[in-house]
């Protein structure tokens, strides 16, 4: 990246970083069972809903309860479960046009990451009807307050519960890009461990994953606070501690319910202190070829966590120290070493792979270019890229680049194995002897 753009892009982090005390964040109220919600939708007059969801999660029977607690107590429920993953303007359309036709008063978002971002972006719409879907990506383009919105996670990973981020796909683009601004940060959190137990090993290591990626970007950029340091290091030592527990065993409660807890610090502290190329890169292929979007983090994580090198081995050694992975004298280095190894080794062990085959390499120069447009100027990351430093970030993580270097290998061998055979062959016509975590 040219010095001109590198200065801009540190002068727009530092204006937005020095706003933070004065920019209206706030958390969500936090209930802990699904049962509670009928009774904050009565407190608050609601006797209409639009509930949010995909059909795997409602056929799974996890909203039942919910359903048949609002009928007891005659609140009418409208159900849109139609969301798929990397939800669509088209989705949004559709769930916006239940909630009117159903006279709904408040929007409940049940499911993962894509269930809860398509009820946000829903609400948005209710409240800006005359602004479509792909005018108010980017940074505040709603400044809104949208109906009564309460978010239900079912995976412990994205933390769109308690985030004023939305991701959707425009499929007419193939262009996936996120939507920013306070109003859509839900009013209540629903926090209950029990929705997650027993969610398949490959949801549960893939979410997992995002959460970390999410605690690590924003820990390691350089727009933190004192309040998203501590959350980030938080939801790592969490992490940590209770992801392979939880992978192992779906029904572990109190593991269930700490990586819960996990994504929500994750969350708060991303919000906040912002992400980075990760989520540039996991965005534009979840756009373009449908790859889920935690396991893209998972992936391409440690691919920067390597290439930004010294740049932040001070603060992930911290967070390594900070989470018990390493002793408080490892020095910098080692401490930040050990921790990406770690990451590679949690990925390995839950069966994630290690590039992400899909990408084609004709598309690399679009998906770049749409990678930087949402990581410039706005992501503090510890090393800036343009376009054509994040190309070779997605050769990497296809595998092209490793490809190149296997290949050079090979060929500098048989070159060498070739001499050899030419030097044996030599030797044996002239002679018939010849051989065969803590917080900041």
């Amino acid at each position: 990246m040219k010095r001109g753009e590198k200065i801009f892009c540190r002068a727009f982090q530092g204006a937005f970083r020095a706003a933070l005390p004065i920019l209206p964040y706030r958390e969500p109220e936090i209930l802990r069972r699904v049962k509670d919600i009928p009774k904050v939708l009565l407190q608050r007059n609601v006797d209409a809903v639009l509930l949010v969801t995909d059909k795997g999660v409602r056929g799974l029977g996890l909203t039942m309860q919910l359903e048949e607690e609002l009928r007891k107590v005659g609140i009418r429920c409208a159900v849109y479960d139609k969301v798929e993953a990397n939800p669509t303007i088209r989705m949004i359309e559709e769930a916006r046009a239940l909630y009117l036709k159903r006279d709904a008063k408040a929007i409940i978002a049940f499911g993962g990451g894509s269930a809860i971002d398509c009820g946000k972006v829903t609400g948005a719409r209710i409240v800006k009807p005359k602004k479509p879907v792909h005018k108010m990506k980017g940074l505040l383009r709603i400044c809104k307050k949208l109906p009564l919105l309460i978010a239900v996670p079912t995976t412990a990973g994205t933390g769109s519960e308690t985030t004023l981020a939305a991701v959707i796909t425009d499929s007419g683009t193939k262009r996936k890009y996120p939507i920013n601004d306070f109003s859509l940060i839900p009013r209540y959190a629903v926090l209950d461990y029990h929705v997650t137990l027993g969610l398949p090993k490959f949801i549960t290591a893939t979410t997992g994953m995002d959460a970390l990626t999410h605690a690590v970007e924003a820990y390691i950029g350089r727009s933190t606070t004192l309040e998203t340091r501590f959350m980030a290091e938080q939801a790592a030592k969490l992490i940590y501690e209770n992801l392979k527990k939880a992978y192992d065993d779906g029904q572990n409660a109190r593991a269930r319910e700490n990586m819960l807890q996990a994504a929500y610090c994750a969350g708060v502290a991303f919000s906040r202190s912002y992400v980075g190329y990760v989520h540039a890169i996991a965005h534009s292929l979840g756009g373009q070829y449908g790859v889920p979007h935690g396991l893209a983090n998972a992936v391409i994580l440690p691919y920067f966590l390597e290439e930004y090198g010294p740049a932040c081995y001070g603060k992930l050694a911290k967070l390594a120290r900070c989470i018990g992975m390493v002793s408080k004298h490892t020095n910098d280095r080692r401490a930040a070493e050990t921790f990406i190894q770690w990451v590679k080794d949690m990925n390995r062990y839950m069966e994630i792979p290690e590039t992400i085959k899909e990408i084609r390499e004709k598309d690399i120069p679009r998906l770049a270019k749409h990678a930087a447009e949402e990581g410039n100027p706005l992501y503090p990351v510890p090393v800036l890229m343009d376009a054509g430093e994040l190309e070779v970030m997605y050769e990497k993580i296809m595998g092209k680049r490793e490809e190149k270097a296997d290949a050079g290998k090979n060929s500098e061998t048989e070159s060498i194995l070739s001499q050899r055979k030419t030097h044996y062959i030599v030797l044996s016509k002239s002679s018939p002897e010849s051989p065969g975590a803590c917080h900041s």
